[in-house]
């Protein structure tokens, strides 16, 4: 009996062991890694701890939020498989449309739609771009939609460069630095992000205030969540996927979008940015 005591006590201990040892060396769940391009408020300490934070609760794991000075970079990163997702914008997602699948799209005024705009200095007479011929003109991107390829399309229409219509063209590395180049004279028009322009008139309306509207653009797709069309139904992506599109449900969630000033996310079709594409295909003809 104390044999059969002894072999049963010691199976016991041996299941224990066992059960234990699965939980103490369970593998966590690799985090979730999630670029950012240089697009408004990226650099507000606030905005990022609160973006994490709910991005990590939602999803159930680590958020790791990636962060670099050019779209290129991040681009670079996503299509190396170095992301689960990026927010990037609708011109690299037209540039590698067949390797990238659409996580969410943004919304914004009820739409998943945002436009481009010529600025100038406040109070110069200009009312089209042909009056910022000969311009110091500020982009934010070579890879960016509203913060280049617009502009560089309408000048691709009169079959000219960007180089060939301004004196001097120069790249600020971020929509706000666009606005405020203009806005300090450093540059005498420039081409920046149209949400990014508003948000700044109720945030820093200074800024903003010393410049002014010369040319909107047509709706465009508003800059996308993307991801590896190879890992569009990966476990990572799908809970991102998950915390993005409901975010707008859940109090920490508005809070966060409440931040960015927007709607929330939103599934949407790969047409939305036929446009951007098509601009693209444009300037590509005359060798851009």
């Amino acid at each position: 009996m104390q044999s059969r005591r002894q072999f049963l006590a010691l199976g016991a201990s041996c299941v224990w062991s066992f059960n234990t040892g699965d939980a103490v060396g369970a593998v966590p769940a690799a985090p979730i890694n999630f670029g950012l391009t240089p697009v408004l408020l990226t650099n507000d300490l606030e905005l990022l701890t609160k973006l994490k934070a709910y991005l990590s609760r939602k999803t159930g794991r680590e958020v790791q939020l990636v962060q670099r000075r050019t779209y290129e970079e991040i681009t670079g990163l996503l299509l190396t498989g170095q992301l689960d997702g990026a927010w990037i914008c609708g011109y690299p997602f037209a540039q590698f449309r067949e390797q990238l699948s659409l996580i969410a799209v943004p919304v914004w005024r009820g739409k998943p739609l945002y436009q481009s705009y010529l600025i100038a200095p406040k109070g110069r007479a200009a009312t089209s771009i042909d009056d910022l011929r000969g311009d110091i003109h500020a982009f934010s991107d070579p890879n960016s939609n509203s913060g280049y390829l617009v502009t560089a399309s309408l000048l691709a229409e009169k079959k000219l460069r960007p180089d060939q219509f301004f004196r001097q063209v120069i790249f600020t590395y971020g929509h706000r630095n666009v606005v405020r180049a203009v806005a300090s004279g450093l540059a005498q028009s420039g081409s920046v992000d149209g949400y990014v322009w508003e948000v700044m008139t109720t945030i820093e309306p200074e800024l903003t205030n010393k410049t002014e509207i010369v040319r909107v653009s047509e709706l465009l797709g508003f800059p996308p969540v993307a991801c590896l069309k190879s890992r569009r139904e990966s476990e990572g992506v799908r809970l991102l996927h998950r915390a993005l599109v409901e975010m707008a449900k859940d109090d920490e969630g508005r809070h966060v979008l409440n931040l960015l000033k927007l709607d929330g996310f939103a599934d949407e079709p790969e047409s939305v940015f036929d446009t951007i594409t098509a601009k693209m295909m444009l300037i590509r003809s005359l060798g851009s």
